[in-house]
C-alpha cells in the first residue's frame, strides 16, 4: 500500500490514524495491544502539535513512554516499526553504555549526535533520489567523454580495450564520410550512446581520475564527552591537506557507479539537507533507551552509583529538553520522543530519581508470551519465522511445508524450555527452529526430495530428547 512508504503527515495533509498505526504494527507483532495503543497516540499527538498556533506549539512536550516487560516480548520491535512507519529518525541504544560524565564511558549527548548523524544520511538518501535522473545524465556524458577523447587526431578507441572503437563503428554511411570532423565526432558520440544504453560497453576499460582525501593517522584518547575529538580533528587535518587525484583503470560499469557517487554530491545542497535534517531530529527524533531497569538505583545506602544515578542524572536534562552541540551545529532535544525500556526484574520503575520517572509519563506493562502467541508468530507476521526458513530453502529448489500440528509442537517446546530455564520470549523460537532445520539446512543442496513436510513428529524427533535433557539444552536450546 503506498501509504506504507509515506511519512506520518506528507505534504498532502494525509496523516495515520491510531487505529492505522496499530493496524500496520498488527502485521509485525503478535498481540501487546496496550503498547501498541500508547505508541501510536504518541505518534499521533505528533500530528496533532503541528496543526495547533505556533505560540502553543513549543509548550507541548512529548509524553515519553516506558515499557515494562520481559526480553523478547516485542518492546524494541515496536519502537523499531513505529519509526520506520513514520520515516523518523531513529535511534536504539542502551543505557548501561553510557557513565556520569568525568568517568571513562561514552557521554549521554552522544545518542543526540548519533541520532543527528542519522538524520543527515536519511535525508541525503531521499535528497540523491531527487537529483537520480539529472544525475545519470551527467555520468552518461562523462562515460561518452571518456570512451571517446576530444583529441579527433588520436585513436577513439584506444582508452577502451584492444578493440578499437572505429572498427565497431564501421557501418558509417558514405555520406558521413563527407561530413564535418565535428559532425562526424557527434554522429560517432549518438552511435556511442545508443550501445552505451543498451549495455554493450560495460565490460570495457576506461581511465578514470579519483579524487583522494588525505587523511592523517592521529590516535587522539579522549575522556567522557569528547568522543567527537578523534574524528573531528581527522576531519580538519584532512581538509587542510590538499586532496590527491589518482589515475584508476576501471570497467565501465563500476566508473558509473563511482562517476554517480561525485555528480549526485555535487547537486545536493549540503546547506538544506543539514537544515532538514536538524528539523527532522528536533520535531521527529525518536530515542529508544532499551534497559533502563540496569540504570535504577537498588540501593541508596552507599551514596549515589556513577554507573546508575549518575547517569540518571546526565540524562535528565537531554530527557526534560536542552541544546547538544554537534558537528553539524546545536540541536535542540525538548521535542524529541523517548521511549525506555526494561524487564525491571531486580528493580522497578519507582526505582528511578523521582525527576526522572515525572519524564516518563506513560507507562506500559507488556505481557509474556505463551504457546498460542508462539503459534501466531511462527504464521501470522509479515516476517514470520516459518515464512523466513521457506524462502531460505526455496533458493535450493526445496518446497518446505510445516503441518498445523507441527506449528502447536514448536509453539509448546519453546513454552517448556523458557519455564524451566530464563525465559528469553520470542527469541528462545529462533533457537528451536535453527536446530530442528539444522540437517535440512546442512543437507539441502544434495538432497533429492524437493517436497520437504515439517510434521509434530519430526518435530519431537529432533527435539524431544534434547529439551528433556536439561543439562544439554541449557548449552544448546
Amino acid at each position: 500500500m503506498e501509504w506504507l512508504i509515506k511519512p506520518l503527515l506528507d505534504s498532502n495533509g494525509g496523516q495515520l490514524t491510531p487505529r492505522e498505526i496499530v493496524a500496520e504494527l498488527d502485521k509485525y507483532i503478535v498481540g501487546q495491544e496496550e503498547a501498541k495503543r500508547s505508541v501510536a497516540v504518541a505518534l499521533r499527538n505528533r500530528w496533532r502539535r503541528q496543526q495547533i498556533p505556533e505560540e502553543l506549539r513549543d509548550e507541548i512536550a512529548p509524553k515519553n513512554i516506558i515499557m515494562i516487560g520481559p526480553t523478547g516480548v516485542g518492546k524494541t520491535e515496536i519502537a523499531r516499526r513505529l519509526a520506520k512507519l513514520a520515516q523518523s529518525p531513529f535511534l536504539k541504544i542502551e543505557a548501561t553504555k553510557f557513565t556520569e560524565v568525568g568517568y571513562v564511558g561514552r557521554d549521554v549527548e552522544s545518542m543526540v549526535r548519533d541520532l543527528m548523524e542519522l538524520a543527515v544520511t536519511m535525508v541525503k538518501a531521499e535528497e540523491r533520489e531527487k537529483v537520480k535522473a539529472k544525475a545519470q545524465e551527467m555520468v552518461e556524458e562523462r562515460l561518452l567523454d571518456l570512451l571517446l577523447p576530444g583529441s579527433t587526431s588520436e585513436p577513439a578507441g584506444r582508452v577502451m580495450g584492444e578493440e578499437s572503437l572505429l572498427e565497431m563503428l564501421e557501418d558509417r554511411t558514405s555520406e558521413t564520410e563527407k561530413l564535418s570532423d565535428t559532425a562526424k565526432r557527434d554522429a560517432t558520440r549518438e552511435k556511442l550512446r545508443k550501445m552505451l544504453r543498451a549495455g554493450k560497453m560495460e565490460d570495457r576499460f576506461v581511465d578514470l581520475e579519483v579524487t583522494q582525501r588525505n587523511t592523517p593517522v592521529v590516535e587522539i584518547f579522549s575522556s567522557a564527552g569528547l568522543e567527537e575529538l578523534d574524528f573531528n580533528f581527522k576531519e580538519m587535518m584532512s581538509n587542510l591537506l590538499p586532496s590527491r587525484t589518482k589515475q584508476r583503470r576501471v570497467k565501465v560499469g563500476e566508473a558509473r557507479e563511482i562517476i554517480y557517487q561525485e555528480e549526485s554530491q555535487r547537486l545536493i545542497d549540503m546547506d538544506r539537507v543539514l537544515e532538514e535534517a536538524r528539523r527532522k531530529v528536533e520535531q521527529n527524533g525518536i530515542i529508544f533507551l532499551d534497559e533502563i531497569d540496569k540504570i535504577a538505583g537498588r540501593d541508596h545506602s552507599r551514596g549515589p552509583d556513577v554507573s546508575r544515578e549518575g547517569v540518571q542524572r546526565d540524562l535528565l536534562p537531554i530527557v526534560e529538553g536542552t541544546t547538544v552541540t554537534t558537528k553539524y551545529g546545536m540541536v535542540r532535544t525538548d521535542h524529541i520522543l523517548f521511549i525506555a525500556s526494561g524487564a525491571f526484574h531486580m528493580s522497578k520503575p519507582s526505582d528511578l530519581i523521582p525527576e526522572m520517572q515525572g519524564r516518563f509519563p506513560i507507562r506500559v506493562e507488556l505481557n509474556s508470551l505463551g504457546p498460542k502467541e508462539f503459534e501466531r508468530i511462527l504464521t501470522e507476521p509479515e516476517n514470520a519465522l516459518i515464512k523466513q526458513y521457506r524462502a531460505l530453502m526455496a533458493t535450493e529448489g526445496i518446497n518446505l511445508h510445516f503441518t498445523e500440528d507441527a506449528v502447536k509442537e514448536i509453539a509448546a517446546l519453546a513454552t517448556r524450555v523458557n519455564e524451566r530455564m530464563e525465559n528469553i520470549g520470542a527469541r528462545r523460537l529462533h533457537t528451536i527452529m535453527e536446530k530442528l532445520l539444522e540437517e535440512i539446512s546442512f543437507t539441502a543442496p544434495e538432497l533429492k526430495e524437493r517436497e520437504i513436510t515439517i510434521n509434530s513428529g519430526y518435530v519431537r524427533e529432533r527435539l524431544a530428547n534434547l529439551i528433556e535433557d536439561e543439562d544439554l539444552s541449557r548449552y544448546i536450546l
